[in-house]
């Protein structure tokens, strides 16, 4: 049959209003508010446009990876600072530093092949006031420090290397002696800790071997990572606490074109911890936060909420693949601490974990401060879509009294599983299920480490 010319017009106009509606209903934070087009404006870092450039070894550092060459390196920054700003160039190589504090108007570019090594002495890092796990305390700073600063950015092909395996091994020995050793007792730097600042992209660079943490954002807004390899071992020596991406109290955040597989966390939401810590000043929520096109190698989590959180709002994770990780998405419930986690969703995603969704309290360095009651915190407005994942334990929710669950919506998801566990969502008010199909299999090609230390905490 043949269309009249009027038919044709209005089809043609129907499908692109159809597109345009399509377009715009992916273009939305799960909250149902536009995503802003700063999102989606993404452009490499373009060096010739940040002020002179001020290369390492034409300003008094020498390529050598046993020289401890922390006080030049800052001489140099300082420098490039009192002058109007400028790039601070690392050449092909290694140095050997501890702390960097970048001032504003100077950034850091690492040539293909140049490496900046951390010290594994902690006796080269000074002692300063810092965030860590959720705390303003007294303790070390990062290699890369950059803290009240608009506009920073780190880019290039090069390395920062943590060196971690001293502090790795010192870890697990301490440990050994004293099972109830914190975190922070065995005294390590992260690699970077962004503060308080803003516009800040990260692009290219590959940050591995940290001693504690990769990378960490406190109180900053408009932060781009892009393109960035974050790696720490699980083996021979399990590198621990080496969450790939910290956010902690940011807005408006983009994590995309990553690969991330490190001995902890892949992305973890921060903000705070305490029976108090949604009054305090120096806490917050993490607020617009797109994770995108991302893939996922080991990790205890791809996408977690805490352990330290108080308030994950509009959280985006999708277009991604996850190879290996113990958890897809895990809500860590703090029970001295009021949490809420709503407007999280996970879209289009790919592969194979351990447990799907893991939703239990977490107990580690409990702590109510005088405080008789634990805090009731809330997740709601969860929604999982588009998934076809396998994995040992489809649904790891446990019911409690200290938190609610609400609100969650299943749709179009493919689950093959040794143990599909569907009771367990009995545990979540109001769940919507739409075409999930969850498929009991005999064995899976993926095998999953049994003493896995991501458990440790929930016990």
């Amino acid at each position: 049959m043949k269309l009249s010319k009027t038919s044709g017009v209005l089809g043609a106009l129907f499908i692109l209003f159809f597109s345009s509606t399509e377009v715009k209903s992916q273009d939305k934070f799960p909250d149902g508010t536009a995503i802003p087009k700063w999102f989606k404006e993404n452009k490499p870092t373009d060096i010739n446009k940040l002020g002179k450039k001020y290369i390492l070894t034409d300003n008094g550092l020498k390529n050598d990876s046993t020289v401890l060459q922390t006080k030049q390196f800052q001489a140099v920054i300082d420098n490039a600072a009192k002058n109007g700003g400028g790039v601070i160039v690392v050449p092909k190589g290694t140095f050997l530093i501890s702390s960097l504090f970048f001032k504003q108007g100077t950034h850091l570019y690492l040539e293909n092949g140049a490496k900046l090594k951390g010290s594994d002495d902690i006796n080269d890092f000074p002692v300063v006031t810092t965030r860590m796990e959720g705390q303003t305390v007294k303790y070390f700073p990062a290699i890369i420090n950059a803290d009240g600063l608009d506009g920073f950015t780190i880019s290039g092909k090069g390395t920062l290397d943590g060196n971690g395996l001293r502090y790795w091994k010192s870890f697990w020995k301490r440990r050994e002696w004293n099972p109830k050793c914190t975190n922070m007792d065995e005294m390590r730097p992260r690699i970077i800790y962004v503060s308080n600042s803003k516009n800040i992209q990260i692009e290219g660079i590959t940050v591995r071997n940290s001693p504690f943490w990769s990378t960490h954002y406190y109180k900053s807004e408009f932060v781009k990572l892009l393109n960035l390899t974050i790696l720490a071992p699980k083996e021979p020596v399990k590198a621990p606490s080496t969450d790939a991406i910290d956010i902690d109290a940011c807005t408006n955040f983009l994590v995309k074109n990553c690969y991330l597989s490190v001995n902890d966390d892949a992305i973890a939401l921060k903000g705070g911890k305490g029976p108090k810590a949604d009054r305090a000043p120096e806490n917050g929520e993490n607020r617009n936060i797109i994770i995108e096109d991302n893939t996922f190698g080991f990790c205890h989590s791809a996408l977690t909420c805490g352990s330290e959180s108080i308030h994950n709002y509009n959280i985006l994770f999708r277009n991604s693949t996850v190879k290996d990780a113990s958890r897809l998405l895990h809500l860590k419930m703090r029970p001295d601490t009021p949490q809420h986690y709503e407007y999280i969703t996970l879209d289009n995603i790919r592969g194979n974990v351990k447990t799907f969704l893991y939703v239990k309290g977490w107990s580690q360095f409990f702590d109510l401060k005088g405080e008789e009651k634990p805090k009731r915190s809330l997740a709601n407005n969860v929604v999982l879509k588009n998934i076809d994942i396998s994995c040992e334990t489809a649904f790891a929710v446990e019911k409690s009294d200290l938190y609610e669950l609400q609100d969650f919506t299943f749709e179009n998801l493919t689950i093959k599983a040794l143990k599909p566990e569907e009771q367990n969502l009995s545990a979540i008010q109001n769940l919507k299920q739409i075409k999930v199909n969850v498929t009991k299999v005999a064995s899976l090609g993926q095998t999953y480490d049994k003493k896995d230390d991501s458990d440790l905490a929930t016990k």
